[in-house]
């Protein structure tokens, strides 16, 4: 016997002005409408201060983050105890992916360079995305994969750069 399909509430407030915010990113112009909704329904957004730490290198990571708006300085320690700037991202960028893959403490700092607005998406909102729509869940891993590999391949030439011929 068919279970009937029971409709999905109207989405929050909250949830709307996620679902907006989502709508500006290219990364999600491949998701259907009703699945925009669901992400919504997964993830949070956030308003950062200039100055503000959106987390501190060795934290625990349960979060990724995606940028809608803003910019952000990705800082490392150096061996010194110095902190140095080794990225700078902006709208279309994401950071903390690795957060929601493994369970390791975060590898930077990030601080607000300006007020910037991103999405959350927390490894419990990702985990329970994955189990009530796995579609949508490998639609958006995916993505976050070729983020990933993106950044690395990026890293690696920036590396090359810097090593004695």
């Amino acid at each position: 016997m068919k279970r009937p399909v029971v409709p999905e509430p109207e989405l929050s407030e909250n949830e709307e002005k996620t679902r907006d915010l989502i709508l500006t990113l290219p990364l999600f112009d491949a998701f259907k409408s009703d699945e925009l909704d669901i992400l919504a329904r997964h993830m949070n957004f956030a308003e950062i201060l200039r100055g503000e730490h959106l987390f501190v290198e060795g934290d625990k990571g349960d979060y990724m983050c995606f940028v809608v708006r803003g910019l952000l300085d990705v800082l490392k320690k150096t061996a010194s105890g110095d902190y140095r700037v080794v990225a700078r991202l902006g709208k279309g960028n994401t950071i903390g992916e690795m957060s929601i893959v493994d369970k390791s403490p975060r590898s930077a700092t990030v601080v607000a360079r300006q007020p910037s607005v991103v999405i959350i998406l927390t490894k419990k909102g990702f985990d329970m995305l994955t189990d009530r729509y796995p579609a949508v869940g490998v639609t958006l891993m995916k993505k976050i994969m070729r983020l990933l590999s993106l950044n690395m391949r990026l890293t690696t030439s920036k590396l090359a750069d810097k090593l004695p011929e």
